[in-house]
């Protein structure tokens, strides 16, 4: 019969950073390391972390630098994608520092890959969810040649879905300013549920230039409810005071730093190749990161050695909406590669 173990946290402080996580399972069990992306907190990974707890892995889910509970410097360049490596190095360490299964959702699936390929003695498997690797880094200029341009012809959308990113450069207090004018209704309006519908359309994120911002004139998020299927409400009352007490510019300034990341990604060995085994999980009604109808996910098919891609019915939030098929997926995938 599977143990059942509650989600505790507990902070670790380095002269450098300080990092708050989650935690789940015995202490003595194989390391599962859960990395959210914007605009999350470690909670997102809530489902996933009870699940393989019960079956004896000793799950982790830190709030990435600028999230939560964690250091939230000032400074746009503190958010290059080094320096949240390295945080997860020493959160690694602490840990004991035994080879982990490293899981990635959104802007957690780049510091995974870069811990992945610079670190490579740290992961025995990566998971990347919704987000996948690129080994040049995550970054616009590596986005741009990747775009399906019968959808977005580059007359008319130049940098086709990865717009906002764009935005975000050209912009950026705005893109703060937008989203923190109303947290609540900025947080209910981003975590909204796929449809199938939306696939072969133009994506919102494609439009973000043209209509003056993510909410257009309004400069603020429209009233919605939040979507129940997603956020647990005790989980998503948590993540709403997370951003009441940090704002959305530390988690924004993820995208600031594309040349030092680039720069760093360059640093790699064996060009940032990954020789442990891979599972994405591929969102088939997410507008951004679907690798089906473009070409974004040829840099990881190529630079991974051993890759398996499952395809699930879901827009860009597939922890949160599809749970169990997530788990499942990653069941499946660690049974398979012997992990």
């Amino acid at each position: 019969m599977a143990t059942s173990f509650p989600l505790t946290d507990a902070t670790l402080s380095s002269p450098r950073h300080t990092t708050h996580y989650w935690q789940a399972g015995p202490a003595g069990g194989p390391l599962m390391i859960f990395l959210h992306g914007w605009p999350e907190i470690g909670l997102v990974w809530a489902a996933q972390m009870e699940a393989f707890a019960s079956e004896g892995w000793h799950c982790i889910a830190p709030d990435m630098r600028g999230y939560g509970g964690s250091s939230a410097p000032t400074a746009s360049d503190a958010y290059a994608l080094k320096e949240i490596v390295d945080d997860m190095v020493e959160l690694h360490d602490y840990l004991g520092a035994s080879p982990a299964i490293w899981v990635g959702h959104d802007l957690g699936s780049p510091v995974v890959g870069a811990l992945a390929a610079h670190h490579a003695e740290r992961s025995r498997g990566v998971v990347f969810i919704s987000v996948p690797y690129m080994p040049d880094a995550f970054a616009l200029p590596n986005h741009v040649p990747l775009i399906d341009r019968e959808l977005y012809p580059a007359d008319q959308y130049p940098d086709g879905q990865w717009d906002y990113y764009r935005f975000y450069l050209t912009h950026f207090d705005q893109t703060v300013t937008d989203f923190d004018a109303d947290i609540p209704a900025s947080l209910a309006a981003i975590y909204r549920s796929g449809i199938p519908d939306s696939v072969g359309k133009v994506y919102r994120s494609a439009v973000i230039t043209r209509n003056g911002g993510w909410f257009g004139s309004a400069h603020r998020a429209p009233t919605v409810m939040p979507d129940a299927a997603l956020w647990p409400s005790a989980d998503f009352d948590s993540l709403l005071e997370a951003f009441r007490v940090t704002g959305f510019r530390p988690g924004n300034s993820w995208y600031l730093n594309d040349s030092t990341n680039i720069d760093y990604a360059h640093e790699a060995p064996d060009g940032g190749r990954l020789r442990q085994p891979v599972l994405f999980l591929n969102g088939n009604f997410d507008g951004l990161c679907d690798i089906t109808h473009n070409r974004s996910g040829e840099p990881m098919r190529h630079a991974c050695e051993d890759i398996t891609v499952t395809s699930l019915p879901s827009g860009h939030w597939l922890p949160l909406e599809r749970k169990v098929e997530v788990i499942e997926a990653m069941r499946s995938w660690l049974k398979t590669k012997a992990l």
